[in-house]
């Protein structure tokens, strides 16, 4: 459904990057923020279905800093790879990556931004951070308690996981009460990584259930 396109940062860094396009006119845009994995199949799947739903969705290969081409799946020694990789990008670079993805998109409407776990925590930095955004739906961002001092500055909507410890219920409290204006759900049941199918954690009720209310948080904030 999606295609390969290339976006150039502003720094001038080239790299790859997943675009899925509507049937029809997009409803406005979307950046869609990977997991440590890379911009995998199961990455290329949540971009497809939000352009099902309508919108222009782009997935910006945010690890091509560190080693193009990165894509793995969900056994430990992927885990290991994609926390190896995570730990050698820098912020300020993927705000860029992001603004590039978000350039791309800009012409179909207004766009926002969703992500799972690092993608998550990409998506709550970005909410304070990257102009040009309407709004933000992090999904277990594992670093987002480390980041709980960053003011969202668009409308935010957070799925919280009841099982997850990164971040934990607890944490995911604090992040609510500093932070009292941002939109959340906990789901019972669910752990981290619940949106994905192809992870052992998925759950898809609480899959099914958060997609739901994206959607209509988008409906309400992008178009």
């Amino acid at each position: 459904m999606g295609t390969q396109v290339e976006l150039k940062a502003a720094d001038g860094h080239a790299f790859k990057a997943y675009l899925a396009e509507p049937a029809g006119k997009p409803k406005g845009a979307m950046i869609v923020v990977q997991e440590i994995f890379g911009v995998n199949k199961h990455i290329r799947d949540v971009a497809d279905g939000y352009a099902a739903a309508g919108y222009l969705a782009i997935a910006p290969g945010f690890y091509e800093r560190v080693q193009p081409g990165f894509e793995v799946g969900y056994e430990p020694k992927d885990m290991e790879a994609g926390v190896a990789v995570m730990q050698k990008i820098k912020w300020d670079e993927v705000l860029k990556d992001a603004a590039a993805g978000l350039a791309r998109v800009k012409p179909a409407g207004k766009v926002g931004i969703v992500g799972y776990c690092w993608g998550g925590t990409v998506a709550w930095l970005a909410a304070a951070k990257l102009d040009g955004i309407a709004c933000a739906i992090p999904s277990y961002g594992g670093g987002m308690y480390g980041m709980i001092n960053e003011k969202p500055r668009v409308p935010v909507l957070c799925h919280f996981a009841e099982l997850d410890k990164s971040p934990s219920p607890e944490q995911a409290k604090e992040i609510i009460a500093k932070h009292p204006g941002i939109n959340y759900f906990f789901y019972a049941g669910a752990g981290h990584g619940f949106n994905c199918t192809e992870r052992g954690s998925y759950n898809a009720e609480a899959a099914k259930l958060a997609k739901q209310r994206t959607l209509e948080f988008l409906a309400k904030h992008v178009g």
